[in-house]
């Protein structure tokens, strides 16, 4: 009960915060981004983290990267002080024009410290992967492993506006 007042608590904080307009620049950054016209993927992932690290596999990101060329990608190391940049690096993410990454700031891993919301959405477990279109979050996979398979079906769903011609 306690843990999930203080989950409640930190969401209505940065839900507050961003109302405020109080966002860390690297949400700053990630909310301009969002933004452009057509879909964008945001990753959160850590360089220590077994699931994450799954996901590479095979060429499991870097496949699914190179495959979608219309589709922005994000990749925001989070809970984590060791550089997600090199890591990405080694498993063919960096050079695509699609692809950017992102450190955030906050590398605690310890309750109460640790990221636990982004942009006033919670993010509580990595790997965590949102789907925007035109700046709005359509899909949040936010526990677990990504199958490529399935996440390729949201982000076609994402695209086909007349699936969201809906506000």
């Amino acid at each position: 009960m306690k843990r999930i007042l203080v989950s409640l608590l930190a969401l209505a904080a940065a839900l507050t915060l961003a109302r405020a307009g109080e966002l860390l620049p690297i949400e700053r950054q990630v909310a301009e981004a969002i933004k452009v016209p057509g879909v964008t993927v945001v990753h959160f992932w850590a360089t220590w983290c077994s699931n994450c690290k799954a996901e590479f596999a095979n060429g499991g990101w870097r496949d699914f990267v190179g495959a979608n060329p219309e589709v922005n990608f994000i990749f925001i190391t989070a809970w984590d002080v060791k550089p997600g940049a090199p890591v990405l690096a080694q498993y063919g993410l960096a050079a695509q024009k699609n692809f950017r990454s992102f450190q955030h700031p906050n590398a605690s891993r310890l309750d109460g410290e640790k990221l636990e919301s982004f942009l006033g959405l919670p993010m509580t477990w990595l790997p965590t992967t949102w789907v925007f279109r035109d700046g709005r979050l359509r899909y949040a996979l936010n526990y677990g492993e990504v199958d490529f398979p399935m996440l390729q079906q949201l982000v076609g769903d994402a695209r086909d506006k007349a699936k969201w011609n809906h506000p």
